[in-house]
This record gives C-alpha cells, sequence and structure tokens, in this order.
C-alpha cells in the first residue's frame, strides 16, 4: 500500500484550508460534513465559501497570503490554491510540524490523500488511487452507490444500539462475529431496509435469547481455482470472507489467499512431493476439531476440491461427525490453464473427448491405463506430471501415439508468472529440464496444442 488508510475524527477541531475558490470550497465543506471547524487562509474569497463559512460558527476567515503561523492549533491542513509556490509553501511548513497535509492534484507533496466517498453515516466507504487517478476512484464510487443504498447507513446506526447488550450475552469475539453476520445479511435487516425497526429489534432479542444461537461450527470446502483471482465465483468469495480460520494448499495463489478475511486465522497445510506439512488424515481431523469448536472453517484447495483435490476424502469425515459443511466448485487447472495458455482442450478438427489423470498415484507410480490415453482426437491433460514426464511421454509413444504429437507444459497458469513451453511427445521431456521448469505444472498433449501460437492471447508480465 502506497496510503495506509484512516479514518480520522475531526469534531471540533480545527481544520486549515488554504485557498479561497471553488475546489478549496468543496475541501472545506466535507470537512465540516466531519464536524471540523474550519480555517480558511486566502488573499480573495468566492462568494459560495462566503456562504459556507457563515454555517461553520466557530470557522474564521483570514484575508491574507498563506504564512507558517497560520498553521498553529491545526489538526489537519488542505492547500487548494493555483499557485505552485504557496502550494508547496503549505506541505513543507506542514510536515515539519507533523501535521496531515494534502495539495490538491499534487499527490508528492500530501502525506495524505482525500478518497472518493460514499456517506452512508456511520457507514463510510472511502475510495482512493493514492492520487493515481481520482477519476478512477469516482467511478468506482458511482458503481458501489447502486450496490449500497440508503438503507445500510440505517442498519449500521440500528446495530450500534444492541453493541453492548450483544457483547454481554456472547461472550466470545468469534462467536459474536457470527452473530452480527446471522442479523446483517437475514431477516433483521431486511426489516430494517423496510422501515419496520420494531420488527428487527423484536427478532433480534429472539436470535439472541436462543440458546442454540450460532454454536455449532462449519466448514466450507471451496476451489481457489488456479490462481487468478479474478476466476473466483460470487460464493466463494463470500465465504472467504466469512471463515474464522483459514486452512490453505501451496497450489492456492497470494492474491486469492489474501482476498480472505484480513483476521482470520491461517494455517498452511500444502503438500509438494516427498514434504506434505500435515497427511491428509491429519487435514481430515483438524477440520473436525476446528468445526467441533464452534469455528467456521474454510478450506481453500487449489483448483476444483473435487478433481484430485481430495475433498471428498475430507467431506467423508465430515459427514461422519455430521458437521455442516457447503461445497463451493472452482474452475479446475486443466479448464483454467489451458483457456489462459491460449490450447482449448476439444476442438472439431483435432479433439473429440478430453481426460484428466494425474501423473502422481497414492503409491507414488505412473501406472496409468495407457491405452484409453493414447486413443488419437483426444486431449490428454496430466495433473502433477513433471516429475514422471519422460515416463509419460515414453509410454504413451509405446501405446501408439505418434513420435510427433504436440504437447505442452504451462507452469503457474493463469498468473502473472505464466510460462508455456511446447513441444512433441519426443522433445517435450528435454525442453522442460533445459528451461528448470518447476511444480505447478499441467501438461497438456495432443493435437490442440498445435493451436497455441495461434491462440495465446494472455500475457503475463514476464514476458512483456
Amino acid at each position: 500500500m502506497d496510503f495506509f488508510p484512516v479514518f480520522l475524527n475531526l469534531k471540533g477541531k480545527k481544520c486549515l484550508v488554504v485557498g479561497g475558490g471553488e475546489v478549496a470550497c468543496r475541501k472545506a465543506a466535507l470537512l465540516m460534513q466531519a464536524g471540523a471547524i474550519i480555517k480558511v487562509v486566502s488573499p480573495e474569497l468566492d462568494a459560495s465559501f462566503n456562504i459556507l463559512l457563515q454555517q461553520n460558527v466557530a470557522g474564521e476567515y483570514i484575508a491574507q497570503r498563506f504564512q507558517p503561523a497560520h498553521l498553529e492549533g491545526v489538526t489537519l491542513a488542505i492547500a487548494a490554491t493555483d499557485d505552485a509556490a504557496v502550494n508547496e509553501e503549505v506541505s513543507r511548513a506542514a510536515k515539519s510540524k507533523n501535521i496531515p497535509v494534502n495539495v490538491v492534484d499534487n499527490p508528492g507533496l500530501c502525506s495524505f490523500v482525500m478518497p472518493s466517498i460514499l456517506d452512508r453515516s456511520p457507514l463510510l466507504v472511502a475510495i482512493s488511487t493514492g492520487g493515481a487517478s481520482p477519476v478512477l476512484a469516482r467511478i468506482l464510487r458511482g458503481k458501489l452507490e447502486t450496490l449500497i443504498p440508503q438503507g445500510y447507513g440505517k442498519l449500521a446506526a440500528f446495530s450500534a444500539r444492541f453493541r453492548d447488550a450483544v457483547k454481554q450475552h456472547i461472550h466470545t469475539i468469534g462467536q459474536r462475529r457470527i452473530f452480527w453476520e446471522n442479523v446483517l445479511d437475514g431477516p433483521v435487516a431486511e426489516k430494517v431496509f423496510s422501515g419496520d425497526e420494531a420488527s428487527a429489534e423484536a427478532m433480534l432479542l429472539t436470535m439472541l435469547s436462543s440458546e442454540n444461537q450460532t454454536r455449532a461450527g462449519e466448514v466450507y470446502l471451496v476451489g481457489a481455482g488456479p490462481g487468478d483471482p479474478d476466476l473466483l465465483t460470487f460464493k466463494a468469495l463470500r465465504l472467504m470472507q466469512k471463515a474464522d480460520v483459514v486452512l490453505y494448499d501451496n497450489l492456492v495463489s497470494k492474491p486469492v489467499l489474501d482476498m480472505t478475511r484480513r483476521d482470520a486465522e491461517r494455517i498452511f497445510v500444502g503438500k509438494m512431493r516427498g514434504d506434505h506439512t500435515l497427511p491428509q488424515e491429519g487435514i481430515n481431523d483438524l477440520l473436525v476439531r476446528l468445526a467441533l469448536e464452534g469455528k467456521r472453517v474454510l478450506r481453500l484447495k487449489g483448483g476444483d476440491p473435487f478433481i484430485f483435490g481430495r475433498g471428498g476424502e475430507e467431506i467423508e469425515k465430515l459427514a461422519e461427525h455430521k458437521i455442516s459443511f457447503q461445497v463451493v466448485p472452482g474452475i479446475t487447472a486443466a479448464s483454467g490453464v489451458s483457456a489462459y495458455a491460449g490450447i482449448p482442450l476439444t476442438h472439431r478438427d483435432h479433439a473429440q473427448s478430453c481426460v484428466f489423470v494425474t501423473g502422481h498415484l497414492r503409491d507414488g507410480s505412473m501406472d496409468l491405463d495407457w491405452e484409453m490415453l493414447a486413443r488419437p482426437k483426444q486431449t490428454v491433460v496430466v495433473y502433477m506430471g513433471l516429475h514422471g514426464l519422460e515416463i509419460l511421454c515414453a509410454k504413451l509413444i509405446e501405446h501408439g501415439l505418434a513420435q510427433t504429437t504436440p504437447a505442452a507444459i504451462v507452469q503457474q497458469g493463469t498468473t502473472q508468472n505464466q510460462r508455456v513451453v511446447c513441444g512433441t511427445l519426443t522433445t517435450l521431456p528435454h525442453i522442460a529440464q533445459h528451461e528448470k521448469l518447476q511444480a505447478p505444472t499441467l501438461i497438456i498433449v495432443g493435437g490442440v496444442v498445435s493451436l497455441r501460437e495461434k491462440l495465446a492471447w494472455f500475457k503475463p508480465k514476464n514476458l512483456l
């Protein structure tokens, strides 16, 4: 982050605005809305600005050019003049006194920037690009205007009335969080939105007095996709923000992991060849234990949890202990990675079927149904096959595929570090060794690989 986002309490605090024009007037109006006392310094003042200051009873106007002495007793300063030298002088003087300062349209002189604000008081949403593109921030605010109606301000004020009562009745932070999420994303909220706060209050108090409220834990088995966070589903994002604990694999990309709730506990349970942080049985037991403690547990798995993700084994264990769970499919690597590599899995001229296999079986071998995999007009996608690539290619040739059959390996597909190398069954092992490819990778074999050169569209930063 270039700037740390904070919300300042300026009620009753003196704030300096240097400038008397339209822009300075707008900044002063925002400060007044926050309860600040406005001190304006400018040789001249627009008529509209003068009217605004009359509304700020304790405010003052000083008809002078800025002097550092004007910063005495000031909590915050804004420079909004059309004189670059004055703006720079305000910035330098404020910083020397450790007073937060903003210079309009000059991020380099700012110690803080003014965000674009969506006001649903007491709910506030502030959007900033760090001064890089204020117009973009305003566009995003406009989009949020349609998603966050005025009723959310009423909902925030309504919940504030019951914070102390809920805290006295529910003693743990985790359980209180679950309670409030049920309130704010359920029938109580709908009553508030419709203006029936009396019914909303009765419903909330009923929930609060219930002996069984929010005690049971739950597990969310969520597919994180192949790496690009934009490929997550809406449901995945919603549950990622609700979980108290996150168990994640090494195939979950950092941008995806960063989209989980910031204060959730994160536990790495990744498994790499020959290095299991926690054996699968241990992961299963951990899911059960955490859920029985009343926590909402996010099991975040790369790709899709039911395609070579051992998701089935995990929910079997949960079902045995009668633990509630949800499964959210994710875009499996075969689909996402092939698309970003420009390799369609099926094509009328090249492949009428597609087969997914894992190149790393439970016993560590690569004992696959080679005759089935070596059929013509078929695409073969191999997960976790890099270690056995030489065996894979040799076996496919041995069982009937031509040595010149196109084949590709995609490393870190769909991410900005994606690499794609193409060859044939004969040449691919040598190419992979020369390129020093490392997991995670996906291997694609079949005529469709020949379309890569024509259809490649994704340009990761490592190729730019």
